[in-house]
């Protein structure tokens, strides 16, 4: 497969901001936005990176990142939805530049701040738990990302993510039942099902017709009949449709076994004060650890798809824009495939893409000898 070629500042040196705002500006009319939209999300996503947008990229990531395997602190990912365009969004570390994990936060959090004031939201549910993951001297992977869904009109709405066990490990489960509580959902903690660790807290702000918060689950060793049985909603999706989804992505058989690599996630997002259960329920396969390369991955994009009446084309255009190698030749380009249920509405398969600005992660044999055929 070809794409164009990488970007770079006009002097003709690949910088962080012109890599990645060059595959912003190639994945924007995939997901249907104009030109106009396009140009002001690659501007937009420059701003949240500060200074390192400019870093060159022959020099190694500024930090290292947990956002991505090669440390690029940007991510995209595609939402497809029936008989509409994909939603297209970009997640981003903007304190990625920082000596270490509390100016990390200090970062993310005026960057979300300069957000909010250019598009007119509040950031008081923020505010209101800040005490809780950005401590003074935090622990973790990750301090705060910032999510954005690029919409057409050039507002996006905007997602922060925070680490639950900036306080320990050993605190995160106490740290996100007074977060839960804080903002209102008193009753959320504990309807969440059992898990290995608690990797995220997530908050909408700004214009969402239904403010989530949602919480991540880290599943070690997990198998189909337990996928099956993570959803907390009410109605829920059903069980068996949700195992056929964990075996397609993660490459199993009827028979059964586990995913014993890279752990998966689940996700419960919390919408009604009222509510005991969760309205919206994520599971996340991270495709990339369960396969040789990402033409077998697209392979299993295509399965999912396909299972839930999607257009799989479009994704082929999306790795086009990405990236100009082989499929065969690496393994990572696709990072999670999750099927994601909210309410009544129909289920949506996403497709996280990594940039791939510094480096590309190797297949896990040679094996391949000719093209993996894309359709």
């Amino acid at each position: 497969m070809t794409a164009a070629p990488t970007g770079g500042d006009p002097q003709g040196t690949p910088t962080l901001g012109t890599f990645t705002g060059g595959q912003l500006r190639r994945l924007g009319p995939v997901a249907g936005l104009s030109r106009a939209d396009v140009e002001t999300y690659a501007q937009v996503l420059a701003d949240a990176l500060g200074p390192v947008a400019q870093r060159p990229l022959s020099l190694a990531p500024p930090t290292r990142s947990f956002l991505s395997d090669d440390h690029t602190p940007v991510e995209f990912s595609l939402s497809f939805r029936p008989e509409a365009s994909p939603a297209m969004r970009v997640l981003v570390e903007p304190g990625c530049g920082a000596a270490g994990l509390a100016d990390n936060g200090r970062a993310g959090l005026e960057a979300v701040r300069r957000m909010a004031r250019r598009w007119s939201f509040t950031t008081d549910a923020l505010d209101g738990i800040l005490d809780l993951f950005l401590p003074p001297a935090p622990h973790g992977p990750l301090a705060l990302w910032c999510a954005l869904e690029l919409r057409p009109g050039g507002v996006p709405g905007v997602k922060v993510y925070l680490n639950p066990a900036a306080n320990g490990e050993e605190r995160s489960a106490a740290t996100l039942r007074e977060a839960l509580r804080r903002l209102g959902h008193h009753r959320a903690f504990d309807s969440l099902p059992a898990g290995s660790g608690y990797p995220f807290l997530a908050l909408d702000l700004g214009d969402w017709a239904a403010p989530r918060v949602k919480v991540y689950l880290r599943h070690d060793n997990l198998t189909a009949d337990r996928a099956g049985r993570l959803s907390r909603m009410e109605p829920g999706p059903a069980p068996a449709a949700v195992e056929d989804f964990f075996r397609t992505a993660g490459g199993l058989g009827p028979d059964g076994g586990g995913l014993d690599a890279r752990p998966v996630q689940s996700c419960h997002s919390f919408t009604d004060l009222g509510a005991a259960r969760p309205s919206g329920f994520t599971l996340y396969v991270p495709v990339r650890d369960y396969v040789r390369h990402d033409g077998e991955a697209l392979e299993r994009a295509y399965g999912v798809l396909r299972d839930h009446g999607l257009d799989a084309s479009v994704l082929d255009r999306a790795l086009a824009a990405l990236t100009e190698r082989r499929l065969e030749d690496g393994v990572g380009l696709i990072a999670y495939l999750a099927l994601a249920h909210q309410g009544d509405r129909p289920p949506r398969v996403t497709a996280y893409l990594s940039s791939e600005a510094y480096s590309v992660r190797p297949p896990v044999v040679e094996t391949v000898r000719r093209p993996v055929s894309v359709r």
